[in-house]
């Protein structure tokens, strides 16, 4: 009865050999982009370098401040995305999650309606465009198709009817609370897990997006970090491709292709690894509470 509630030593190690395995990728990526280009070409790509070089990350800052620019553009949509999203799909999801809500189920089919059909690529682009007049302004970044999800709207009105007990409301209501302090101080403090998951995922949608740049940007100063590390990969492929002068085809064969991939790889992921040890502790959070009213 004394070691009841204690792990058993075989799934430690087990885990630990998961979370190993997770990281080797990262490891192998990080040890391709310094390595030297020919001997990549020659070998393949390997765990220790056979002969080190940063020749990818030089040329990806050839121009750094071209890269700072992306940085933080790209942190500026991720931060007010991710948190005007965040606000916006609470406020549409917690009238769905009341059942004294007049329109709630002609709502709710419409936010699923937009799951299965859109307009199309072209009439999108002349909203936007036409319409909004959002083409080469940072807003081109944040509102096109990353704003609103329908998905996560049902996700967040399923946890607010399950997990937020009607007779709560009730009591402030009795006790004279209005809707918007019931929603921001009770609903909202209660709904840390789902409101960390959701997130999560508009963190991870605005900081991997790069075709709101392709469509909406033709100024270089607004590029996101993504977009401009596959240009620069488009460029050099381009290149190697279309040079035919024997000069030139000697000096774009020396340019890291392979390296670059990997380094722009390393790049890319920066920041957005810090997010995830923020928002461990309300997965794990989110899945207590389920044990524990299940």
């Amino acid at each position: 009865m004394e070691h009841q509630g204690k792990t058993p030593w075989y799934l430690h190690v087990l885990f630990w050999l998961i979370a190993c395995s997770t990281i080797l990728p990262i490891l192998l990526v990080f040890m391709v982009s310094i390595t030297d280009e020919t001997t990549i070409t020659r070998n393949g790509y390997s765990f220790i370098p056979e002969k080190i070089s940063f020749e990818a990350y030089k040329y990806l800052f050839l121009d750094s401040m071209t890269i700072v620019r992306a940085y933080g553009v790209t942190i500026f949509i991720t931060i007010v995305g991710s948190v005007v999203g965040l606000l916006l799909s609470a406020l549409l999801a917690y009238p769905l999650s009341r059942r004294d809500f007049p329109y709630r189920n002609k709502l709710a089919f419409f936010v699923f309606f937009t799951m299965l059909f859109n307009g199309g690529l072209v009439p999108w682009y002349l909203v936007f465009t036409q319409l909004i007049n959002l083409k080469d302004t940072i807003w081109s970044l944040i509102i096109p198709g990353l704003l609103i999800n329908g998905f996560y709207i049902l996700i967040m009105r399923t946890f607010f009817s399950t997990s937020i007990p009607p007779a709560l409301i009730e009591s402030a209501y009795i006790d004279g609370a209005g809707e918007f302090r019931i929603f921001f101080q009770i609903v909202l403090r209660l709904s840390t897990p789902v409101l960390a998951t959701i997130g999560l995922f508009y963190t991870l949608a605005y900081w991997n997006d790069w075709f709101n740049s392709l469509v909406f940007l033709t100024d270089s100063k607004l590029y996101s970090l993504q977009y401009l590390l596959n240009k620069i990969l488009l460029n050099i492929q381009f290149l190697a491709q279309n040079t035919r002068n024997n000069n030139a085809s000697q000096i774009i064969a020396t340019l890291p292709t392979e390296t670059v991939r990997m380094a722009m790889a390393i790049i890319g992921v920066g920041p957005i690894v810090l997010a995830y040890p923020f928002f461990q502790k309300y997965f794990v959070k989110g899945l207590t509470v389920g044990a524990v009213k299940g």
